[in-house]
């Protein structure tokens, strides 16, 4: 594909190069290869982003009639959907995604543009009757400058995730996408404007994520700062924002259970289960990247498990059948085979994968270790990519220890046909998204979040709206 349209920071309705000129290449994880340069924002570009951010808000955007801010949603979305091609490829080049992911995931980013549109109209405090008489009413208000902060494993959906309820609840925003891909982040930016945005509204700013992201942060004007990100990133994100007493809504690191009961399909669990760890090559804070297998059927189900790994196709990211594309860095793939040495030196079983399946880009095949144990570090961290480890259980309550052992706790699967067991069970996993019988963590119409180190606050659903809003109580005497 040709280079992308727009490689400048988004400040004030311009498109421009950072404050120094200077500028960061972008590298195509699929064929190693240099393919284009983006502007670095410095931290003049940060004070002139929130400045302006704050006057768009201060001067009519929370200010905007509801109906008239819904409508710019709406046109958003609308360039969203005739942009999808363009987008998908930019996503595909910059992140190594499979095309067809890529397509899905900017039509989910349409849909959240769709659904906090109607929200606008439908998002309002409540009146309360009180006990001293007179009239009680609660208001939700903007908070005024939002920070987003968003990954690269997801760039453009959690960058809508993350804007849409923000701009909807009638806060401005800006928005740091990840310096490794930022391209469909500044896209969104030029078709915002495009759709009716006021300048200033939505600002984008490309550049090194510590140095950008602190200044954020630490910026008196930022009332709330929506992160997605690592578990430690999030950790000094609250530690800075508490000398303020910042709002933050923090999405971070998992190491999410798949559990298997022998009364389970097996067949559709074990079909199914290899892209629930191995899609976007397992650079995913979702990935159910422990399987926990009731023993009976334990060897029957790590058959067809490794069968159906085998099955999945991994290559070139732009072919409509590829499944499984390459990490989206070197470095990255480094650090995911610094795990599979550790569980080699252990002795432990590798299923299938662990190699460099093409000579050219950053590939890695999609493995499966078995005979870990509950000490090992590739069964306790966080691997992000892709790599899964098996484990047999005798019994439910020893199962459910070995699963919240675990300081993460954002997603994950179980699989049974018993209903009471399917909700006993449920209730009892520490995670903030759960699927029963299934793998699908996100729905736009419901919060996603987590528990413990996994973060606090919500994404997605009215979850969301309420948390870029403040909430006012106003009494009257009558």
């Amino acid at each position: 594909m040709s280079k992308p349209c727009n490689t400048q920071l988004v400040i004030d309705g311009v498109c421009r190069d950072g404050a120094s000129g200077r500028r960061m290449t972008l590298v195509d994880p699929a064929r190693e290869e240099a393919w284009c340069e983006v502007a670095v924002a410095e931290l003049a570009d940060v004070e002139a982003a929130v400045a302006g951010a704050q006057r768009a808000f201060e001067t009519g955007w929370r200010d905007l009639a509801p109906g008239k801010r819904a409508e710019v949603l709406y046109a958003v979305a609308r360039l969203i959907r005739e942009h999808l091609e363009e987008l998908a490829q930019l996503e595909m080049r910059n992140v190594g995604k499979p095309i067809s992911d890529a397509r899905d995931e900017v039509a989910l980013g349409a849909r959240v543009f769709e659904y906090y549109a109607g929200a606008v109209t439908k998002f309002f405090g409540q009146t309360i009757p009180v006990a001293r008489g007179g009239f009680d009413f609660t208001l939700r208000q903007p908070m005024g400058v939002v920070a987003a902060i968003v990954p690269w494993n997801f760039p453009f959906p959690i960058a809508c995730w993350k804007v849409a309820p923000a701009l909807a609840a009638g806060n401005c925003v800006v928005l740091k996408p990840a310096s490794l891909t930022p391209l469909t982040a500044l896209r969104l930016g030029v078709l915002a404007l495009e759709a009716g945005m006021t300048a200033g509204v939505l600002q984008v700013l490309s550049g090194a994520g510590g140095q950008i992201g602190d200044a954020l942060v630490q910026h008196p004007l930022v009332r709330k700062i929506s992160f997605t990100g690592s578990t430690s990133v999030g950790s000094r994100i609250m530690q800075l924002a508490s000398r303020d007493i910042k709002r933050v809504s923090l999405e971070l690191g998992g190491k999410s259970p798949n559990i298997i009961f022998a009364d389970a399909d097996l067949e559709q669990a074990a079909r199914t289960s290899p892209m629930s760890v191995f899609a976007n090559c397992g650079q995913d804070c979702c990935a159910r990247s422990r399987v926990f297998v009731e023993r009976k059927v334990y060897d029957r189900f790590v058959e067809l498990f490794v069968a159906a790994t085998r099955q999945l196709a991994v290559g070139d990211p732009s072919k409509e059948e590829t499944q499984v594309g390459p990490m989206v860095s070197a470095q990255q793939r480094e650090s995911v085979e610094r795990f599979l040495d550790s569980a080699r030196q252990a002795k432990r079983t590798l299923a299938c994968g662990g190699d460099r399946p093409h000579t050219k880009g950053y590939y890695l095949s999609p493995t499966v270790v078995l005979g870990c144990e509950t000490t090992d570090w590739i069964w306790r961290e966080e691997v992000f990519g892709p790599v899964v480890c098996v484990r047999p259980f005798d019994d439910e309550e020893q199962m459910l220890r070995e699963v919240n052992e675990s300081p993460y706790g954002l997603s994950g699967s179980l699989w049974t046909n018993d209903l009471r067991r399917a909700l006993r069970v449920a209730r009892r996993v520490e995670s903030g998204v759960l699927s029963i019988n299934s793998h699908t963590s996100v729905h736009v119409e419901a919060p996603f979040g987590g528990f413990k180190q996994s973060g606090l606050g919500r994404d997605l659903g009215m979850a969301a709206m309420e948390g870029y809003t403040e909430l006012k109580n106003v009494y009257v005497a009558l």
